[in-house]
């Protein structure tokens, strides 16, 4: 929590306002227990009105006066003018703190609040622009779940303890010590009773933070654990229906739920059983300090306004602990979240921008490889080794393997998603590591295979690309992407709505409102990974031929399991085992690449086979 302790500062008067309102609210609040003691002491006129008219020099006369009529009065049951004027004295000024209290409570809770809330609106920024700032190596540290989590559940937990801290933190405290202050005041004698009381107190809180503390640790991560179980059902529904795996998810969730339910079962029976005791305790305290302040009472030692006085001080100050204790008992749980968000906060992305970074104006587009190689972070073989290409503008460059061979890898590099292990990777001739990121980006389009829609319209997808482009633009990268059929269909055309994933379009649907967004971007390197592969080979050819001109000036890489998807590619790249085994023309890797032939048998006829080799 002290770590956070840094998003309090720019809301400074916010919270010293929270300070002063409390201070007021107690102030009052201990001042009222001395006027009703005034009232009842004053209105048993047999004792205390001495006392009273040292105290308030301001009614003494009117205390006198009661006094005097009391005296005369046959039955001593009438209430006096006098007694009335001090009563309506002192329950108008009553009335008056407590109208202040209830106004200084209401303002400090308003700062409280305000405070809180701004604070847990800075941490998801701040969270969501660290998450944004990731390369694929802090993601693969973080599940997704849990970043959703720790930027929902963990700082709901730190916003309300925020407010706790802000409003009971300092109302606790100041209203035991004030009130032991005003106890010891009234009356020294029952002062015993706190001291016997208030240690017991402690223990059992003591008691309840060192088994609570642990048992808060684990529900966070069985929360992030239950989370991703139900997200893993919920997007893997199709999978799961079609193997009939609805009962083994069931069985994973309940198992998941079963586990964070004990867990919450164990500290709710805590605070459950902590409950009573403490209520058991100030009872048994009432009743103590009535039954030793009536004696005290009859031995003329202590007036019953002071006691009454006593037993409220007294309440507030085992309230004051209760409220501590509260604190002490939601502490460990955001102290727990409070951990989890820092760590998100506090990693140092390992792929970062260039002190000084070079651009590329002017430049001519052109990628190219120099004895790269890549291995994954922990792993111990490399995914890529010894690999060097040049892929030029105006050509169209095809990666080809077996799964597993690297070609994805190759595109994470280029848009350094991944920093290479050893060897360079250059973008328009300039390594990509002396590039900003933003720059870099600025340069690719890119098009994955699992195309991701956000929801909105079909045209607001499209112009995640560019965010500026007309309608015109839209429609045309659309016709490109051969989308213009399926988009006529829909009932508002370009403006239809797309639903959370594009759940309202097919996977070849999706894929072609990935490419339109790709291709309205007009940048000088377009990088599509296997995203043909949803496509039939008619439409697939007839968006490769409309695409020729756009690629015109362009470097174009394609990722691709089809042959027919990159055979007429200018430069095909055969990978196996993370080294490039095979480049050339599909006619050439035909004749001389025995994995590129192995692939080639797998998915073309022997006459197209034939007509391949003789082409070469």
């Amino acid at each position: 929590m002290l770590k956070l302790v840094r998003y309090i500062r720019p809301h400074l008067f916010s919270c010293l306002a929270v300070l002063l309102f409390v201070s007021v609210q107690v102030v009052c609040t201990l001042e009222l227990p001395n006027q009703m003691a005034d009232i009842v002491n004053v209105g048993i006129i047999q004792r205390g009105v001495e006392g009273n008219m040292q105290e308030d020099p301001v009614v003494a006369q009117a205390v006198a006066d009661a006094i005097t009529e009391a005296t005369a009065s046959e039955t001593g049951t009438t209430l006096t003018a006098a007694q009335r004027t001090y009563f309506l004295h002192k329950g108008s000024l009553m009335l008056a703190i407590t109208l202040i209290a209830g106004t200084a409570a209401i303002s400090a809770g308003f700062f409280a609040s305000r405070v809180s809330a701004a604070i847990a609106r800075d941490l998801r920024r701040d969270i969501f622009a660290k998450v944004e700032s990731f390369s694929l190596i802090e993601f693969d540290r973080f599940s997704t779940a849990s970043l959703i989590i720790r930027s929902t559940n963990d700082i709901q937990q730190v916003q309300q303890m925020t407010f706790f801290l802000l409003r009971l933190a300092t109302m606790a405290p100041l209203t035991g010590v004030g009130a032991i202050f005003m106890a010891l005041r009234t009356n020294v004698s029952l002062t015993w009773i706190l001291g016997v009381v208030l240690p017991i107190l402690f223990v059992i809180i003591g008691v309840l933070i060192y088994y609570a503390m642990p048992l808060f640790r684990s529900i966070q991560g069985k929360t992030d654990r239950l989370n991703l179980v139900a997200r893993e059902g919920l997007t893997g529904v199709r999978v799961i229906r079609a193997f009939n795996r609805q009962d083994t998810q069931q069985r994973r969730f309940e198992e998941v739920n079963d586990d964070l339910t004990d867990t919450t079962v164990k500290v709710n029976r805590m605070m459950v059983t902590m409950t009573p005791i403490m209520q058991l305790i100030l009872q048994f305290t009432t009743i103590a300090i009535i039954w030793f302040g009536a004696h005290l009472i009859a031995d003329l030692s202590m007036q019953l306004g002071d006691m009454m006085a006593f037993l409220q001080y007294a309440m507030q100050i085992l309230f004051s602990v209760v409220m501590l204790s509260m604190i002490f008992v939601m502490y460990p749980r955001a102290s727990v979240s409070a951990e989890r968000i820092n760590d998100v906060l506090e990693v140092e992305p390992v792929i970062e921008d260039p002190v000084s970074p070079v651009d590329t104006a002017g430049t001519t587009p052109e990628v190219e490889f120099r004895d790269v190689a890549f291995a994954f972070p922990g792993s111990a073989e490399p995914v890529l080794r010894d690999i060097t290409f040049t892929a030029k503008a105006g050509e169209v460059t095809a990666i080809i393997g077996s799964t597993g061979s690297g070609k994805s890898t190759i595109l994470n590099l280029i848009e350094r998603l991944y920093d290479v292990t050893a060897g360079t990777v250059l973008v328009h001739g300039i390594d990509v590591q002396q590039l900003s990121q933003h720059r870099l980006h600025e340069l690719i389009a890119y098009a994955p295979q699992q195309a991701t829609l956000f929801s909105g319209t079909i045209a607001e997808n499209v112009r995640f690309g560019k965010e500026d482009a007309t309608d015109d633009e839209v429609e045309q990268a659309l016709d490109i992407a051969q989308a213009t059929a399926f988009v006529a269909t829909q009932s508002d055309g370009i403006d239809s709505p797309v639903s959370q994933g594009g759940a309202n379009f097919s996977g070849g649907q999706k894929q072609r409102i990935a490419i339109a967004r790709a291709i309205v971007r007009r940048p000088g390197i377009y990088l599509f990974d296997d995203s043909f592969s949803a496509l039939d080979l008619k439409t697939d050819a007839k968006l490769r031929e409309a695409l020729v001109p756009e690629l015109a000036g362009s470097v174009a890489l394609i990722v691709a399991q089809r042959i027919s998807t990159i055979a007429d590619a200018d430069a095909i790249l055969v990978l196996d085992g993370g080294r490039i085994v095979g480049h050339g023309t599909h006619h050439e890797l035909l004749a001389c690449c025995k994995v590129y032939q192995e692939i080639a048998a797998s998915q073309l006829t022997p006459e197209e086979l034939a007509e391949g080799g003789d082409d070469g």
